[in-house]
């Protein structure tokens, strides 16, 4: 009886010891020897990663108890520059601002916090968490020393974020157990000397009890060190645990291990197959790591949707996100339990540690349906422009002072009988173009869309360039992207090109206010244009707007904007929370661009996240083409060896080209008809990564883009966990496989860096290859 007694209080304690901060009482969180210590006895931390914009205020803590009942004793959130400093030098921590409510929240309902402030967070958000306003600086830099202005701007924000946050580090009572230091720096740069600026300027704003830490990807954790600061990687699911760990275990022996982002799934593109990961994958890694007694953060335990303008883009190839952030993860957009919740919730229960209990599944959220009604108010674009301004040259809206939204370019071109083309340089990001009125073509960046044919003209004319900036780019290089048209337009005949100049610049920016200043009158609008209309509700809950009959723009409930939509999908309705509506009337603003096929919408009770309907085939092969490699001389033929893990290649001699072709023989294992690659980098004479900016996929022979999104783009998008497969539905094709490749320019190339697919399948793992590279286009 003595022992059993001695037994429950021995637990009793440790229970207690692990929660006497939760209740206010200050604590400590620290590294001990291959774990981490929570007021000095050892913690195995389960998060899950939510983020509060993406979250309506009134559903935080619905979202928090959903992620302790799944198992959670963490949230990990990250902090968003740009939300909270819209303006420069404004900072704004109030309402859905109001992280420390947020944080303090997490705490109430039991459980610690991590915090991520950035200052770059990538996270699909626009810029990835910096402020739009950093673009004004004509030559800014960002994630670098080299800047003084952005490290300056850089330790103000931390500054305010822990003016609001600092109270609450556990070591003051609070719950927050550790901060990051910026984000996946190693997949941007290997610049030391910013990290450690970064890192102090963490600790000097006010996060100087906490613990540190910072997360990159097995692969490249180690292109710069970090004193103080505890490193943990990223990965995602169905990966193998003990592969991705093996090399930092052999350099950090005493480390704890961390997954800082087990990707529960993965995030949408406009006009690219709804992302989905297995269950079974997913758990399987989950369940390696609770046997290895790894902690981690579930990325994303709950995505929600990013409102507003804030969803982000990637590039290379630039690709804009979805506005639902559902991620396919297992709570829902619309906070709703998934199976993949419940597969979480049964797993983690045999790994709670004593006197945890799980947490209650919290009532769910009830949802409506609303009838189908039209818009039948509408106010045509053209003829509710704001105040013009004068610019000689085009400029992109930033210079404006225009941080989201659309913008309008308006000049004169002469009169001409010849056939000339308009050429548009730096389209960022999408386009419908007008001539007197008439539009006479679109273009969009993703396709990288540039020219467009003008009729003859007898007489000058009007030409109106109608811009809508569908998301900055989040990640790499890329992320200098500045919208609207960023160069120049130029009239061509083919002969001579002249640049058009003395512009007339209209500005149309997201908030509610400037929205509803519109004329409306009933009737339906010509060309672009808002469109109004009424609902009434006799009880209010959450809903998803149908607007499968729209063409591409935003919408406005209530005054909340609910996001972008976009016929070509994969999303076709908008999530509308419960709390931003009403009983009685409601109201409803649709700004379309391009052109709606029905003026009205419906709220329905599930959401529809993957129709797609593509404006052009998603495919890299025109029907009947057929690539003709007779004649060519490779300029490497070799083997791969098995395995996962980057493989460098040296050709004998440098090559020089524009166009590389690299073909897949076969495959590891026998019989395997498939070909499978994750990131495909090519080096110049010092071993130096070319930049893949430029590229665009122009041929592949066979590409997986029904079943799931592997289109051989996906070799050059610098994202390790997606991968170019070929064809899996409908039969799969016979190696050889082939990917062409448009670089963009004539450059030379002394070798290449290739990477298998990441996860645990070894399906289309590439063993012998050959390489091409010419100046001119292969035969098709």
């Amino acid at each position: 009886m003595r022992k059993v007694f001695f037994l429950c209080l021995l637990i009793l304690t440790a229970f207690t010891g692990q929660a006497q901060e939760l209740k206010g009482t200050p604590g400590t969180f620290t590294l001990g020897n291959k774990e981490f210590l929570l007021n000095g006895k050892p913690f195995i931390i389960r998060a899950a990663e939510l983020h509060y914009p993406r979250i309506p205020k009134a559903y935080w803590e619905h979202r928090i108890q959903l992620s302790k009942a799944m198992g959670m004793n963490t949230i990990c959130i990250y902090l968003f520059w740009n939300l909270h400093e819209q303006q420069e030098g404004v900072f704004d921590f109030k309402g859905q601002n109001d992280i420390a409510e947020f944080v303090r929240l997490v705490q109430k309902n039991g459980m610690y916090c991590i915090v991520r402030p950035g200052p770059y967070v990538c996270a699909e958000w626009d810029m990835g968490g910096l402020p739009w306003w950093l673009l004004k600086k004509e030559d800014v830099q960002v994630r670098t020393l080299q800047d003084p202005y952005f490290m300056e701007r850089t330790k103000k924000f931390l500054s305010a974020a822990a003016k609001e946050l600092a109270p609450l580090q556990i070591q003051n009572g609070g719950n927050i157990i550790m901060v990051q230091v910026e984000n996946e720096y190693a997949t941007f740069g290997e610049e030391q000397a910013y990290m450690e600026a970064t890192r102090d300027a963490v600790r000097t704003a006010g996060f100087d009890k906490v613990q540190l830490f910072r997360c990159d990807w097995p692969t490249n954790f180690n292109r710069y060190q970090l004193d103080g600061v505890a490193t943990t990687l990223n990965f995602g699911a169905g990966s193998n645990v003990e592969d991705k760990f093996k090399v930092f275990q052999e350099l950090n022996p005493t480390a704890p291990l961390m997954c800082s982002e087990y990707w529960s799934g993965w995030f949408d593109h406009w006009g690219r197959p709804h992302e989905t990961r297995s269950i079974s994958s997913f758990i399987g890694s989950l369940k390696d790591m609770m046997d290895r007694r790894i902690s981690f953060s579930l990325y994303m335990a709950h995505g929600g949707t990013s409102f507003g303008q804030w969803g982000g883009a990637n590039a290379p190839p630039y690709s804009a996100m979805a506005t639902s952030y559902d991620y396919n993860a297992p709570i829902g957009e619309q906070g709703n339990t998934t199976d993949k919740f419940f597969a979480v919730r049964n797993l983690l229960k045999n790994y709670l540690q004593p006197g945890e209990i799980l947490g209650e599944i919290p009532e769910a959220k009830e949802i409506i349906e609303i009838p189908t009604f039209e818009l039948n108010q509408s106010a045509g674009l053209f003829v509710n422009l704001p105040a013009p301004k004068k610019s000689e040259t085009i400029q992109p809206m930033e210079n404006f002072d225009q941080g989201w939204g659309r913008i309008l370019y308006r000049a004169t071109i002469p009169a001409s009988a010849a056939r000339r083309k308009l050429v548009i340089t730096e389209l960022h990001d999408w386009a419908a173009v007008f001539v007197n009125g008439q539009q006479i073509g679109k273009l969009d960046r993703r396709r990288g869309d540039n020219t467009v044919e003008l009729p003859p003209l007898t007489t000058d004319a009007q030409l109106d360039i109608l811009v809508e900036a569908t998301g900055r780019v989040n990640y790499g290089k890329a992320i200098i992207d500045r919208k609207g048209i960023t160069e120049k337009v130029e009239l061509t005949d083919g002969k001579t090109s002249t640049e058009i100049k003395n512009w007339l610049v209209y500005n149309f920016p997201v908030d509610y206010e400037f929205q509803k200043k519109a004329k409306f009158k009933k009737g339906t609008a010509t060309g672009p244009g808002w469109y109004k209309g009424t609902f009434k509700l006799t009880k209010t809950g959450d809903t998803f707007l149908d607007v499968s009959s729209w063409g591409k723009g935003m919408v406005w409930v209530n005054g909340h904007n609910l996001g972008r939509f976009w016929k070509i999908g994969p999303q076709q309705t908008l999530y509308i929370p419960g709390v931003w509506l009403k009983k009685g009337k409601n109201e409803i603003i649709i700004l379309d661009v391009d052109k709606p096929e029905a003026t009205r919408v419906a709220g329905l009770r599930e959401p529809i996240l993957d129709e797609l309907r593509p404006d052009e085939s998603l495919l890299h092969r025109a029907k009947g083409e057929e690539l003709d490699l007779s004649g060519e001389v490779p300029a490497i033929t070799g083997s791969f060896s098995p395995g996962n893990g980057w493989q460098e290649v040296q050709f004998q001699q440098t090559q020089q080209g524009r166009y590389l072709c690299f073909e897949a023989l076969n495959a590891q294992q026998a019989n395997d008809p498939l070909a499978s690659m994750a990131e495909l980098e090519l080096l110049d004479e010092k071993g130096n990564q070319l930049s893949r900016l430029k590229w665009k996929v122009v041929y592949a022979d066979s590409e997986e883009i029904t079943a799931a999104n592997h289109a051989a783009d996906k070799v050059y998008d610098q994202q390790e966990s997606t991968f170019w497969q070929t064809q899996t539905v409908g039969g799969k094709p016979k190696h050889p496989h082939q990917v062409v490749i448009d670089l963009g320019e004539v450059v030379k190339v002394k070798g290449f860096r290739y990477l298998p697919r990441s996860d645990k399948s070894t399906a289309g793992m590439i063993k012998d290859y050959r390489v091409f590279l010419k100046e001119s286009p292969f035969k098709l």
